[in-house]
């Protein structure tokens, strides 16, 4: 008997081949989409009507079932409260990794286990493999478009019932064989913007949903002086240099914000750079070093990745050293760590060092 098979459809092109390639290999495939949001959203993000319509279509023309998923009191509690939770202490989240983490490879995976499905299937450009009795994640062949740093946080049970077939192909080929099969969404443009937050105005979102006021506060330099007034900790990330609205002999880039302080520190872009960085919530794919490892490592989904020194530490945490100086570490994202094409592990940036 072949083997189940649920894909997590979006309506976009990838997750519609990743359907294409699961029934052409023999397995019994449905198709699934989660509803998560209930709000308007953006023709450029996910979960639009459009979406829901195209992943629908896709499904029909290879005869396979199609569910629809109400999850959006657990999308609203696990992932846009926690959103709002990390801004108001001063980080800035990566909602799409909270989501991978808590809906598509938990909810969903709930979801078809209890339905009798052996697995769940995504087009996320990433591979899991079996050897030496574990599962690994590795990089999508295409490392243009490579998912796995929005992975890190997967367990081994989760990563034994997923199936992950586009991460074997380029994204050329992958719109060809949507292309081919006669696919409405194979020219369809890659989602880019966040669903809750549609118009990408986050200040607007965290006051309308997460009631959240923000409170001005003083800019600061390194040495304490006041350099002028900001609107809110919410309106600013590290790195940021447009919209400061202060005067200066040179640019000014935000280095770092005081939550308890309500200040944001701004300097120069030699200030941006650190060296090391503590993170905390660990999860390790591979299995978790008892001392100093050495790997590579990113702070940013599009950033290359640096050699450097994980140090796991007594409470949990994890200090990461690297061999170069790395520019505007931010807390509250993702820090995750390689070796050659296998993901180690990573965890959630607390502060750089």
């Amino acid at each position: 008997m072949a083997k189940r098979v649920m894909i997590a459809m979006s309506g976009g092109v990838d997750s519609s081949a990743a359907a294409l390639l699961l029934a052409r290999q023999g397995y019994d495939c449905a198709g699934a989409m989660l509803k998560l949001y209930d709000g308007e959203t953006a023709e450029g993000g996910c979960c639009s009507a459009s979406d829901a319509e195209d992943a629908r279509a896709v499904a029909a023309r290879l005869g396979m079932d199609f569910y629809v998923f109400n999850e959006t009191e657990r999308f609203a509690r696990d992932v846009m409260d926690f959103f709002v939770s990390e801004y108001r202490a001063g980080r800035t989240p990566n909602p799409c990794i909270d989501c991978n983490r808590c809906l598509k490879f938990g909810a969903l995976l709930d979801r078809a286990l209890s339905l009798g499905y052996d697995y769940i299937a995504t087009g996320h450009y990433a591979r899991v493999t079996f050897e030496g009795g574990r599962c690994h994640l590795l990089r999508g062949v295409d490392r243009s478009k490579d998912q796995s740093y929005v992975l890190y946080q997967l367990t081994q049970a989760q990563l034994a019932h997923l199936l992950l077939p586009v991460g074997e192909y380029d994204k050329k080929s992958i719109r060809a064989l949507a292309a081919e099969a006669g696919f409405i969404n194979a020219e369809k443009p890659d989602s880019q913007d966040i669903c809750f937050v549609p118009d990408g105005d986050y200040v607007n979102f965290l006051h309308d949903y997460g009631h959240v006021t923000p409170r001005e506060g003083d800019f600061v330099d390194s040495a304490g002086r006041v350099l002028g007034r900001h609107r809110g900790l919410e309106a600013y990330t590290t790195g940021q240099r447009k919209g400061l609205g202060v005067s200066a002999e040179k640019r000014l880039y935000v280095i770092s914000k005081d939550a308890a302080a309500n200040t944001v520190l701004l300097g120069d872009d030699a200030a941006l750079y650190s060296r090391s960085l503590l993170a905390s919530r660990l999860n390790w794919i591979e299995p978790e070093p008892d001392g100093m490892l050495r790997v590579t490592a990113k702070t940013r989904y599009s950033q290359r990745e640096a050699a450097a020194t994980v140090t796991p530490l007594a409470d949990g945490t994890a200090r990461v050293d690297f061999d170069e100086p790395q520019r505007a570490v931010t807390a509250g994202q993702a820090v995750v760590f390689y070796d050659g094409e296998r993901v180690v592990g990573g965890g959630t940036i607390e502060r750089a060092l």
